[in-house]
């Protein structure tokens, strides 16, 4: 075992000794230790429940022959950091928590992990550190949150939360029925109940084979996700015995099965900046065409907040992602996985108890998948849409640009009643240098909605999505402004093609105007030049790879 560097032998002596002075008896000394890395928080809905799941995945480690340490790692809700300066960070952490569970680890020399996670950034760089520590590791998404209620009609955080200020701001809501929402969009713990980033990426993390079936899906208040968190214990006791670590999972194939999935699920965005990010530390090449490729060939099957109408405690009641994967099944590829199943034996237990919310595929709501890919002289290295979250006549639009330099002076014409129909605000200087952490424009995108203007006003930016943001609303944008990429020479009044069909976004100017743009342009001064954050942009590459750091 892995664990015999700090327990066995002469010279381990005064590490046991230490390993005795936090409680361990000796009878468990020989047993394989496995980290529990645990991303529990007060102020987060989606991790307030883990205490009690930490209790489950003990149990299981006991029962399965191993000995749990647990550990803590830092935890952002993109919800309560957005629209501000808090929301800097989000996409910073993701690197904070691969470097962290690595840490621990390593130090340490654990046998195997548990990764219990749920949120947007906490899911990928845990999934990051396995991938490169490459020991036997299992993840544990806490859950989704139950719909909130309001007089009988079921509420979604993001959808109605955010879109309710868009909707007080134009006189369609008061200032009680603006409180009624606060009170009921959240009921309990849990992440968001749509297909947002968190729980695409807990549906991502199912498919990828790195939980177990029916975790990604499983309500964070249900008596199955306190088993699950047991099963899962149990299981990593048994991937460390047999030696199958992340490497021999996550696979190019078990990869195309993820980005499959996020298609049928039409899921959030941020996966395009998340999945190539733990392929990378996978050591597989997965380049941002490959979205695209899978998309055009695979239906949209599921149709999810925020683009549709269905939670994720509809999506489970359904059958969750291993019914999702029957109807799949001729196109998924048949990988292992962390249960000791492989993904055909998967879908083929899978029971598919609503039709409608998982249709098969020759009734899709759309013949492609969730995400576009789109390029043109605007964002040569790439850019992109939820597709399937955007009203067909807005597919392919024109308009003119209203550009602004920070999230901050968008939202604030936005709420000056200053962006008209036929407008595209151009919001950068967001993206992972120049942001930096590459906000998420869920206010101003939810706010736009709010207004009534979701089917006539685009938004395009450097930055990125949330993954509750519908319309045609268009992140990635690469290079960045900060890279000098072209972006950064648009001015107010240009006017921007957008043809969502054709995969073409650009910039309605002579090639010869761009030249002499150019030749002028110079990127602004960094936004934030010291901290955490400074050395952040200075390491940080382009979106269109995964926003990683430089080695």
């Amino acid at each position: 075992m892995k664990s015999d560097a700090i327990k066995k032998g002469l010279e381990r002596a005064p590490h046991r000794a230490l390993l005795y002075a936090t409680g361990i008896p000796r009878s468990e000394m020989n047993k394989p230790f496995i980290g529990v890395a645990t991303s529990f928080t007060d102020i987060i809905p989606g991790h307030t429940g883990m205490r009690d799941l930490e209790r489950f995945i003990e149990k299981g480690v006991h029962t399965g022959g191993g000995y749990p340490f647990f550990f803590g790692v830092p935890g952002i809700c993109d919800g309560i950091a957005m629209g501000h300066k808090g929301m800097h960070y989000s996409l910073a952490s993701r690197e904070l928590i691969a470097d962290m569970v690595e840490s621990i680890a390593e130090a340490h020399q654990l046998d195997g992990l548990v990764l219990l996670t749920n949120c947007d950034k906490i899911t990928p760089g845990m999934l990051m550190a396995a991938a490169r520590v490459n020991i036997p590791a299992i993840v544990v998404t806490a859950g989704p949150m139950m719909s909130g209620n309001l007089r009988g009609k079921r509420l979604s955080f993001v959808n109605d939360s955010f879109e309710a200020i868009g909707k007080f701001k134009k006189g369609l809501l008061n200032k009680d029925q603006l409180s009624e929402i606060e009170m009921c969009a959240c009921p309990g713990t849990g992440s968001c109940q749509g297909m947002y980033t968190a729980n695409t990426m807990a549906c991502v993390t199912e498919a990828l084979g790195m939980s177990l079936p029916g975790c990604a899906t499983a309500l964070a208040v249900s008596a199955e996700k306190r088993r699950i968190a047991f099963e899962s214990g149990a299981r990593i006791v048994e991937l460390v015995k047999k030696k199958i670590t992340p490497g021999k999972i996550m696979t190019s194939k078990a990869f195309e099965n993820a980005i499959l999935m996020d298609m049928t699920l039409g899921g959030s965005t941020n996966t395009v900046l998340h999945i190539p990010a733990i392929a990378h530390e996978a050591g597989v090449e997965l380049p941002l065409e490959l979205f695209d490729k899978i998309s055009k060939k695979t239906p949209h099957i599921c149709d999810m907040l925020p683009g549709g109408v269905n939670y994720m405690e509809d999506l489970h009641f359904a059958g969750g992602i291993p019914a999702v994967m029957k109807r799949l099944k001729k196109r998924i590829n048949n990988i292992m996985t962390v249960s000791g199943k492989k993904t055909h034996a998967i879908a083929d237990a899978a029971e598919i108890m609503n039709g409608d919310v998982i249709r098969p595929l020759n009734k899709a709501h759309h013949k492609e998948g969730g995400i576009a890919v789109l390029k043109g002289n605007i964002a040569p290295d790439g850019a992109v849409v939820k597709q399937t979250a955007v009203n067909k006549k807005m597919m392919k639009f024109k308009g003119k640009a209203r550009v602004f330099d920070s999230e901050e002076a968008a939202m604030k014409a936005i709420m000056a009643n200053k962006i008209k129909a036929g407008d595209i605000v151009v919001i950068r200087y967001e993206g992972p240098k120049g942001g930096p952490g590459m906000r998420e424009m869920l206010s101003p995108t939810a706010a736009i909605s709010g207004m009534g203007l979701g089917n006539s006003v685009a938004l395009l930016t450097d930055g990125r999505f949330s993954g509750g943001t519908r319309g045609p609303c268009i992140g990635h944008i690469s290079p960045e402004a900060m890279e000098g990429g072209p972006i950064g020479i648009v001015r107010n009044g240009d006017i921007i093609a957008i043809d969502i069909l054709n995969r073409k976004i650009d910039l309605v100017i002579s090639k010869k105007e761009m030249e002499n743009r150019f030749k002028t342009f110079k990127p602004i001064k960094p936004k934030i030049k010291k901290g955490w954050l400074s050395r952040y942009a200075k390491l940080v590459t382009s979106a269109s790879t995964g926003a990683v750091m430089k080695a």
